[in-house]
């Protein structure tokens, strides 16, 4: 019989990272589910139970290093870690330009977006290395990728999870370790909901904006990293894979309203 994998899940209640400790639990995971929001977690860890998951919850903000402690800690109890998902990052702080950012901001934007990671990572690696075999996969962002006004710290981070991943990957391959990543875009989640990105906008806009003509729905984003983590993706590592609904593709590309063609402007049919 084959061993129950142990999957570790940061920001693992709502959004994308709650979609994603859904989803491997549901796949057969042992899930430890970290997560800043308790009562959020709380509901999580219930909801997972519930289905007949197995579930190990550790609160508190990954940026802390005594909670990357206590994620180590409940990876030994369980004797194994097969699944990082290094899964949290923000935005916010945010500023309406650079020029009106602070170092303060700066610093908490990579404690968020990419500190955490290296940290977590470190911590987990050598297990992982020891077993010969493991699954990493990072979130990162389309806006690593492209040009985000407003936003210039948090997009250098997340390129700087994205240039992570690819070197990481090379490094721990010859150990077994697969390193990926996902940049979502998009996501219509808590963090990010649709009717905060329409910003009272008609929402039939939306299949003009993207060539997929929609949001992304968490299980989108979840359903990648299950298959970056599992066995079908076994000869992929070093990747970044857009999750997009198309718009790094389309790179400022739109629909016509009036259906005829494509526009790089927007506001006009």
């Amino acid at each position: 019989m084959s061993q129950q994998r142990v999957s570790v899940v940061t920001g693992g209640a709502l959004g994308i990272g709650g979609a994603t400790s859904r989803r491997l639990a549901a796949d057969g995971d042992v899930v430890i589910l970290n997560d800043i929001d308790g009562a959020a977690a709380e509901t999580a860890c219930a909801e997972i139970e519930a289905a007949g998951g197995r579930v190990v919850p550790v609160v508190g903000d990954v940026v802390d290093d005594a909670v990357i402690d206590r994620i180590v800690a409940a990876v030994r109890e369980q004797g194994r870690v097969d699944v990082l998902v290094n899964n949290v990052g923000d935005f916010r702080p945010a500023s309406k330009t650079f020029l009106h950012s602070t170092p303060d901001q700066w610093q908490r934007l990579y404690d968020l977006n990419l500190l955490h990671v290296l940290k977590l990572t470190h911590a987990l690696l050598p297990i992982m290395v020891e077993q010969g075999s493991g699954a990493i996969v990072n979130t990162s962002t389309v806006e690593a990728f492209r040009g985000i006004p407003g936003h210039a710290a948090y997009s250098a981070y997340n390129a700087g999870v994205s240039a992570f991943t690819k070197s990481l990957a090379v490094e721990v391959g010859r150990h077994g370790v697969r390193v990926n990543a996902i940049a979502p875009d998009l996501a219509d989640t808590p963090q990010t909901s649709a009717s905060a990105m329409l910003r009272g906008r008609d929402p039939d806009l939306v299949r003009h904006w993207l060539p997929l003509g929609r949001y992304g729905h968490v299980d989108d984003y979840a359903s990648v990293v299950a298959f970056l983590a599992s066995d079908e993706a076994r000869f992929v590592t070093g990747h970044t894979v857009p999750v997009d609904g198309g718009t790094l593709a389309a790179s400022g590309w739109y629909g016509r309203v009036d259906g005829k063609g494509w526009t790089n402007m927007p506001d006009r049919p």
